[in-house]
């Protein structure tokens, strides 16, 4: 059945949906210079400053459960109204905190806030959209949005040394306005009463069961949650990996995230520009290729004890490029897998993509407190999170080909 494609969205309307979905990575990535300072406003130690980070993921990778599903039934404005709005008042809470126990409670309700851009923007993508323009479009906003987790830790550094750790969430703060302002006045709503559900919320639940039943779906959703597992991977550990046991500095690891984002940024360019004309799949193929041979070299390096600097984060490089072609095509792919449930296929992929990625970080910290003197607990984490998305690809397209013969 051939997809009904819609009117185009307004540039000012795309341009909102980019904002509101800077607003989630923004928030989480512009704190990360602060933890240390936590620790002296609050005496307390690092274990516990660092909840202020894997809180924020926590309640991101549930609230995105939450979002899509209800979203199907009431629209997407009104989530996003609702998310922008507890975004703001988590900020106020993390600014005003007089004590590590309020500022975890504010992070967990600015990232259930932020949140909802980030699930509500690839909907309201899909809800305008074929799949092939739904890739193009939503490249164009990751290059944008990637922009958020690469500039905002920079961004809280600078805050941090002239201002003070709140001055951080003052920007949030303002930011989260701004965006509510742009909001109210560029968009529009892109589901239909008559496409809603009417099913109440327990039925919705119901919807990520029928997801995980379709094939489709599943070859889509957990390639890209093991793609980006391997960069989230490369993010918890790649400090330790450049700092503790390669001697770089902390300038220099900025400038090495600056390099490899500007390769993930570069990817999603020539996604957007060739989707429609190499279709989804091919870019897929390309991009898992791509990030396992990076994966597979990165482990060479290090099994060999030739890796620097510049294998390291050239072969991160190599992986972030193939990120760029699978990670938005399989995103804009797994929330039309089910055309009837879009919100509920965008808060489960993000689930995923979120959750997923929250386990290998936790996996290589672990790792490495049993074998410290060693990159290789990072390097063997990236290369199994490469391996698995391509094989949940091949498998998963494998098992949708499959049932369509047999419908057939």
């Amino acid at each position: 059945m051939q997809e009904t494609r819609q009117s185009a969205m307004p540039r000012m309307m795309i341009f909102a949906l980019i904002l509101i979905s800077m607003c989630g990575p923004t928030g989480m990535n512009i704190i990360l210079p602060s933890i240390s300072s936590y620790q002296v406003a609050f005496e307390t130690d690092y274990a516990t400053a660092q909840l202020t980070l894997t809180f924020y993921l926590a309640a991101v990778a549930i609230a995105q459960l939450i979002y899509g599903p209800l979203s199907d039934r009431f629209g997407r404005l009104p989530i996003i109204y609702f998310g922008l709005s507890g975004f703001v008042v988590g900020s106020v809470l993390c600014l005003l905190a007089q004590s590590v126990e309020m500022l975890l409670v504010g992070r967990i309700v600015q990232a259930f806030g932020g949140c909802a851009g980030m699930v509500m923007g690839r909907a309201m993508v899909r809800d305008k959209y074929s799949a092939e323009q739904a890739t193009s479009v939503i490249a164009y906003m990751t290059m944008a949005i990637v922009l958020a987790p690469t500039l905002g830790p920079a961004l809280g550094g600078v805050l941090e040394d002239f201002y003070g750790w709140r001055s951080s969430y003052v920007f949030v703060v303002v930011m989260g306005t701004l965006v509510l302002l742009v909001v109210s006045r560029s968009l529009q709503e892109t589901l239909p009463v008559n496409r809603r559900q009417t099913t109440h919320f327990k039925g919705m639940i119901k919807s990520f069961g029928y997801l995980l039943g379709n094939a489709k779906f599943n070859a889509y959703a957990f390639m890209v949650a093991f793609s980006t597992s391997a960069y989230f991977a490369f993010l918890g550990g790649s400090s330790y990996v450049l700092i503790d046991l390669m001697g770089a500095t902390a300038s220099e690891l900025g400038l090495y995230f600056v390099e490899v984002s500007a390769f993930y940024i570069l990817g999603n360019y020539l996604t957007a520009r060739l989707s429609t004309r190499f279709g989804v799949n091919r870019l897929i193929a390309l991009g898992t290729v791509l990030c396992l041979s990076g994966a597979s070299m990165m482990v060479f390096y290090g099994y060999t004890a030739e890796h620097t600097h510049f294998t390291f984060i050239a072969m991160m490089s190599v992986i972030a490029f193939g990120n760029g072609f699978c990670v938005s095509s399989g995103m804009a792919s797994a929330i039309g897998a089910d055309p009837a449930r879009v919100g509920a296929a965008s808060g489960l992929a993000g689930f995923m993509q979120i959750g997923f990625g929250s386990l290998a970080t936790l996996i290589v910290g672990s790792l490495f407190t049993v074998f410290p003197d060693t990159s290789m607990p990072l390097l063997l984490t990236v290369f199994g999170c490469c391996a698995i998305s391509l094989f949940s690809f091949a498998f998963g397209q494998w098992w949708a080909h499959r049932g369509d013969r047999v419908l057939a």
